[in-house]
């Protein structure tokens, strides 16, 4: 349990081999390399499993995704997915405006 009380999950990484090293290098256990064929169930596979709080999956998991299974990686809050540049470089950025809707649900438009 954290300081606040509220249980605390896991946080999975999910990429290509390149971004799984890295995480790896830093301590991430809990690091799947996939393909982008691969990738749809590899994402189904975290967002079913409950113990997960956090899924860092890369750009080209995100490509490789469905519409139905983008629109719930950023609809979700449990698991909070967030996706991170390809090491490839290709990426599309998320506003932190947007991130702040989804997540937090409040605007920072003024």
């Amino acid at each position: 349990m954290s300081e606040t009380g509220a249980p605390q999950g896991r946080t999975a990484v999910l990429g290509e081999r390149e971004l799984a090293i890295g995480f790896r290098l830093v301590g991430m256990a809990d690091v799947t390399e996939t393909t982008p064929a691969a990738a749809p169930q590899e994402f189904e596979r975290l967002m079913a499993d409950d113990s997960y709080s956090l899924v860092v999956a890369s750009e080209m998991v995100r490509r490789s995704l469905s519409e139905s299974q983008r629109a719930r990686a950023e609809g979700s809050l449990a698991p909070l997915v967030v996706f991170v540049p390809s090491p490839s470089g290709e990426y599309e950025v998320e506003s932190l405006a947007m991130l702040a809707k989804r997540v937090l649900g409040i605007s920072l438009e003024v």
